[in-house]
């Protein structure tokens, strides 16, 4: 029998919010694996559905730069929320990433290019700005989007300076429109993402995994409905598309009017600037997404310290 962790089942519940008992038992029956366990929980309709992945703990700054046609988006994560309000931190994360709008560059790329001012690369800039402030520091993510012909759309939320805060998006938009328009809804639809986190643009760019598991998934709910056979299809087809008109961007209800489809808000701007509209693709950075920080028990620690 597999040896289940207490850690285990905690992330499992805090995905989940399934009982103890069942997100163990969800875990012997998964051979531990949290990922397949989410599943068997909501399979067994004991899970009201399946958390974001990714507990968000780490601290740092997502920064955000726009030049031209090209975006840039980076995060830089420190220990401490105080770090993301030290001036020097927020002047370290601004610079980097306008580099990073500059140049083709990926991650490991951005960290040997020159830091502006000085004869250090980013990330000996990085080393020495760790030592003057005292907290481990780290580069640890960036994207890019870059149009032909159109806009590119950007967005901080819990903004903390210009173009850095807790949560960056990028929007790339296609068209040979008026660029004062599409820079409008391109923002408007960056607000958008920020509150809806779509997973992809379209139905058709959807990662075929992430399909087919949530195939699987009602597919199971819908049997244990115990409903006639003729109508278990119905019902798997009616949670795919609430599926899609949750996650995909293009399905969603746009939240700025709460009433016309992504799609649809697109489609009218096409028309009224005369000019296809092509929503070419989006990038989203939640502050330490997907890092979990070690919970400190400070009793303990000074506990410890007295033995």
């Amino acid at each position: 029998m597999v040896d289940i962790q207490a850690s285990d089942v905690k992330t499992l519940r805090d995905r989940t919010g399934a009982g103890m008992m069942d997100c163990k038992k969800a875990l012997v029956e998964c051979l531990g694996n949290i990922e397949e366990a989410v599943d068997w929980l909501r399979k067994k309709g004991l899970a009201a559905a399946a958390k974001k992945a990714g507990r968000i703990a780490a601290e740092g700054l997502v920064g955000v730069h726009v030049s031209g046609n090209i975006g840039a988006l980076i995060e830089v994560n420190a220990e401490t929320d105080f770090v993301a309000r030290n001036e020097l931190f927020q002047k370290y994360v601004g610079s980097v990433v306008e580099i990073a709008c500059h140049r083709d560059l990926d991650l490991e790329s951005l960290k040997i290019a020159s830091y502006p001012g000085t004869d250090h690369s980013v990330a000996e800039e990085l080393s020495n700005l760790i030592a003057v402030v005292g907290e481990k520091m780290e580069l640890r993510r960036l994207a890019q989007l870059s149009v032909s012909n159109g806009v590119i759309a950007s967005y901080v939320h819990n903004k903390i300076a210009a173009n850095l805060g807790k949560i960056g998006i990028l929007v790339a938009i296609e068209s040979s429109g008026n660029k004062e328009k599409l820079l409008d809804l391109g923002k408007k639809i960056a607000m958008h993402i920020a509150a809806t986190s779509p997973v992809s643009t379209s139905i058709d760019d959807l990662d075929p995994v992430i399909l087919e598991r949530e195939k699987a998934v009602v597919s199971e709910q819908a049997k244990n409905m115990r409903k006639p056979a003729e109508f278990i299809s119905k019902i798997v087809d009616g949670r795919i598309r609430k599926f899609y008109e949750e996650s995909v961007l293009m399905e969603q209800i746009f939240v700025i009017d709460g009433t016309s489809r992504v799609k649809d808000v697109i489609e009218n701007l096409a028309k009224e600037i005369g000019a296809p509209v092509v929503v070419k693709g989006f990038v989203k950075y939640l502050l330490g997404e997907g890092i979990e920080k070690q919970s400190v028990d400070f009793a303990a620690e000074v506990a410890a310290q007295l033995h």
